[in-house]
């Protein structure tokens, strides 16, 4: 597949590494000269400096026989205007652009975004994005990553474990003989900063992350079985009420009745703003970084902080501050990787990285076979894939021993109807299910084929 990258930032620079490490034709262009060299310093791929939005530019790249433009730039402008060259002067099948501004994203102009006016086929918001993954993360306290697949029928979870967890020190093999009808299923271990998919022989430790597969109607009994027996938070203080801090105000008052929610702003024109949007949640105009205000805000008998801001250093501060004052859980937002390692001896409970989320978005256009859904997880190390079996794919008809994934693959859930399965060895594949599993990185491909559809069957 050959595909076109505008913008060689974070979100750029990680989907061209991801491409490139699966033998995939790549282009990156950016403006800055000094970003293009550090692509072709990592990278085996080709690296343009220049305008994305400039035609000549774009020809170069070769996109007249791409497949697809993936227009990440800094510029919503110029993403949207090299999706609209891409399709009149190139016709390229699959254009994705990433869109921040959320007066383009307003319902009234929902037309466009449509082939007759700018045919933009995928349009991905990082700021919705992340105001729902800390959403579904404020739905299960104690969990570090909520992930929802089949239509919300099972969701994969992320769950640091401490002295209380009852399992620690267990091998996989005897989860099930200890909790017989416990509905889950192990799938990675982050252990000292490297993420692995455990043998049965295996145990957990204190300190390791798990991502577990279980069916959501048993999530409650399942974090309680890992040590986690947190309740939801009632009192919520979000710091920042920019496009996240909005969007994940309006997500609450929306789905949450009954939940006291305030949220604090440092300008004062936004924070005029975001109150007249608000029915029932307190705006605080003010620095979160000044006790005063945290004590207006009432921290000490929140449940839950959430910074939202847009730089990092502030929302680490203010949610240690917050911390200090009596709140029992701080949610943070994090742009720059650099602090993603620290975020745990810190004593912050959650971080959010949008640039994980964006990718997860991009990588669910790309992905061949059936694939309905993926998140990648632990900075890239591995996808977690929802696939649908079709009846021609290899793998229908076979069970779990027969079908030969490779090392670094484990199958977690598998709905069928109304109905979800946790594998077993002599569980079949059969066509219409939809099966949620765990892939390292390196393995994908190989999970892509086997769910694909053979030629001859054509």
């Amino acid at each position: 597949m050959k595909v076109i990258v505008c913008g060689a930032g974070q979100v750029g620079l990680n989907i061209a590494r991801y491409l490139a490490g699966q033998k995939n034709d790549v282009t990156i262009i950016d403006r800055s000269a000094k970003l293009i060299r550090k692509v072709g310093e990592m990278l085996d791929v080709q690296a343009l400096e220049g305008h994305a939005s400039d035609p000549n530019l774009l020809e170069q790249a070769g996109l007249g026989d791409a497949d697809m433009i993936i227009a990440v730039t800094i510029s919503d402008e110029v993403n949207m205007v090299a999706c609209q060259i891409a399709h009149s002067l190139f016709n390229v099948p699959t254009k994705i652009a990433r869109i921040r501004n959320q007066s383009y994203l307003d319902p009234q102009w929902s037309d466009l975004f449509t082939r007759d006016n700018l045919p933009i086929d995928v349009v991905i918001s990082p700021e919705v994005e992340v105001a729902d993954a800390i959403y579904r993360r404020l739905e299960v306290p104690g969990a570090f990553d909520t992930l929802p697949f089949s239509d919300d029928k099972v969701r994969v979870l992320g769950l640091r474990l401490d002295e209380h967890c009852p399992v620690v020190d267990t091998p996989l093999r005897q989860l099930t003989e200890l909790f017989p009808d416990l509905r889950v299923r192990v799938l990675a271990i982050l252990r000292g900063g490297k993420l692995f998919v455990p043998l049965a022989d295996d145990h957990m430790e204190v300190g390791d992350g798990v991502y577990i597969a279980v069916e959501t109607k048993h999530v409650a009994r399942a974090m309680g079985v890992f040590g986690h027996e947190e309740e939801a938070a009632r009192r919520i203080v979000v710091i920042g009420g920019g496009s996240v801090g909005l969007n994940l105000a309006r997500r609450l008052e929306n789905r949450t009745p009954r939940l006291n929610v305030k949220i604090i702003e440092y300008d004062e024109e936004r924070a005029a703003f975001v109150a007249d949007k608000m029915s029932r949640t307190v705006v605080i105009h003010g620095d979160a970084l000044d006790p005063e205000i945290l004590r207006e805000a009432n921290v000490s008998e929140a449940e839950t902080v959430v910074a939202v801001t847009n730089e990092d250093e502030v929302n680490i501060l203010a949610t240690l501050l917050a911390k200090q004052n009596g709140c029992a859980r701080a949610v943070t937002l994090i742009n720059n990787t650099v602090y993603g390692p620290l975020i745990d001896s810190m004593g912050i409970d959650v971080h959010v990285d949008p640039r994980e989320m964006t990718v997860s978005t991009i990588l669910r256009h790309i992905r061949r076979g059936r694939i309905r859904d993926l998140h990648s997880i632990g900075d890239g190390a591995a996808e977690v894939i929802e696939a649908e079996i079709l009846e021609a794919s290899s793998v229908a008809g076979k069970n779990l021993r027969q079908v030969k994934f490779p090392r670094g693959v484990v199958v977690g859930a598998i709905t069928r109807g109304s109905e979800v399965i946790v594998p077993r060895g002599e569980t079949v594949f059969a066509p219409g299910d939809r099966v949620v599993v765990l892939a390292l990185t390196e393995s994908v491909k190989t999970v892509e084929q086997l769910f694909s559809v053979h030629l001859e069957f054509f």
